[in-house]
């Protein structure tokens, strides 16, 4: 997609997709054969339902539709969230992320995997999981140190409230 279609697509989209609650992360048109399809990823701090992406894709259509800015011929939206691996780009991201294991690439070289505790306006401050029975430590880390950083899909994690069943038990 050109990067005038793109700010054009996101002009016109993302004050509708504002006025619904959420922020618009992302829009790819990619073409599949004969046919294009527009892609929009939105989310908020609450998350995004089932039915909060369907009033928006609903909104998003009505106003392609009204305009010509996926120009002639046949296209597909598709409006989704950012998903469960979803890469940190934006201080909000970070925010959202707080209580997930988050994989960095680190500014100095090498990865560091940690769960973020807080977030401030100058970085994260960061709980790294103990290695063979050692204990987690805290780790504080500035954004420019991050280079790069990604949400981590954790399948046995105990939430907060089953750690307190837990020691009651």
């Amino acid at each position: 997609m050109s990067t005038t279609q793109s700010e054009r697509l996101r002009g016109l989209l993302e004050p509708l997709i504002a006025s619904q609650g959420l922020d618009l992360e992302e829009i790819a048109v990619d073409s599949v054969g004969r046919k294009r399809v527009l892609r929009v990823v939105v989310d908020s701090d609450t998350g995004a339902d089932l039915d909060r992406i369907a009033d928006v894709s609903r909104a998003l259509s009505a106003k392609l539709d009204e305009t010509d800015a996926m120009g002639e011929g046949e296209y597909t939206l598709e409006v989704g969230t950012p998903g469960a691996e979803r890469l940190l780009t934006e201080h909000r991201h970070y925010l959202r992320a707080t209580g997930r294991l988050v994989k960095f690439q680190l500014a100095e070289g090498g990865e560091l995997v940690a769960r973020i505790l807080k977030v401030d306006d100058e970085g994260l401050d960061l709980e790294v999981p103990g290695v063979k029975g050692r204990k987690a430590t805290t780790r504080r880390l500035g954004f420019p140190d991050v280079t790069r950083a990604r949400v981590q899909v954790e399948f046995n994690r105990k939430d907060k409230k089953d750690m307190k069943e837990e020691e009651e038990a």
